[in-house]
């Protein structure tokens, strides 16, 4: 990457390139040149899935977007490469995965009353756009049968649109002095408050990125957060549909995406969320 010219323009030929851990869409370096200190992000456009788009044009357009509102890195440039299309924006330091759930929830807060920036994609909102999905998903696998049958019968309506970060698992989270960033802003939408939460309190999210359990209280106080209980009230009430759609996805991971361990083991922990959240909406 280091050698690319058309990074010459954006990167000093003696900064230092470091590889950044915990990328599981794209190749991630962390640059230090003689002034700052760079992310570049090289695209990988087959990592692209069901429900993760992998778009590094709506990615630059967020970050614009969110410039000076400390929600999102500083955007630099985005640029073709022999290598691909890599996306520069401004390191931001801090902790990934360390930003407290009540935290989360304040940040994805002030997200979603931000007017979105124009050409994002819309997605289908309410119960029946969910399970949809999910079916969609399942069609593509095979063996399926023991999710089918766990398909929730719930019939709740799409809320107003909001901007939508796409996947604000805690790794993509920074914890920094001046308060929570989001980073990987590769799939951003408009659409539904609850597609932000759902996968925020997704267990199978927690797992896969190594955040450990996801505990009731953390799920309680990263909607206490938000601060808003009629957003709170939906997400319980359609979490049903979210845990099934999002053990759809593990089934098709596994089967589209090799078989894991630990995919095996986040298909089961969304199973589990899923029975426990059918349960409770009894």
């Amino acid at each position: 990457m280091a050698d690319d010219p058309a990074l010459r323009g954006w990167v000093t030929q003696n900064a230092a390139w470091h590889p950044l851990p915990g990328g599981r869409t794209n190749d991630l370096w962390r640059v230090v040149t003689s002034d700052c200190a760079l992310v570049v992000k090289l695209y990988r456009p087959a990592q692209a899935s069901p429900l993760f788009p992998n778009d590094p044009v709506a990615e630059a357009a967020a970050l614009r977007h969110l410039h000076g509102r400390g929600l999102a890195p500083a955007f630099v440039a985005l640029v073709d490469t022999q290598y691909g299309t890599c996306l520069i924006y401004r390191h931001v330091t801090g902790a990934p995965g360390a930003v407290a759930p009540a935290d989360l929830g304040r940040v994805l807060a002030r997200l979603h009353r931000t007017t979105p920036p124009a050409g994002l994609r819309r997605i289908p909102a309410g119960s029946a756009a969910i399970l949809a999905q999910g079916d969609r998903m399942l069609a593509a696998c095979t063996g399926a049968g023991d999710l089918l049958q766990l398909r929730p019968a719930i019939d709740l309506p799409a809320a107003d649109p909001v901007f939508l970060h796409g996947d604000p698992v805690p790794a993509n989270v920074i914890a920094t002095a001046d308060g929570p960033v989001l980073i990987d802003w590769q799939c951003p939408a408009i659409g539904d408050p609850l597609e932000d939460l759902g996968l925020a309190l997704s267990p199978a999210m927690h797992h896969l990125y190594g955040m450990g359990p996801l505990t009731a209280a953390a799920r309680d106080a990263l909607l206490a957060g938000y601060a808003n209980p009629a957003v709170a009230h939906r997400y319980r009430a359609m979490a049903p549909a979210l845990h099934w759609r999002m053990a759809a996805y593990c089934h098709w991971r596994l089967q589209h995406r090799g078989h894991t361990g630990q995919d095996e083991t986040a298909l089961r922990l969304e199973v589990e969320a899923l029975k426990a959240a059918a349960q409770s909406s009894r």
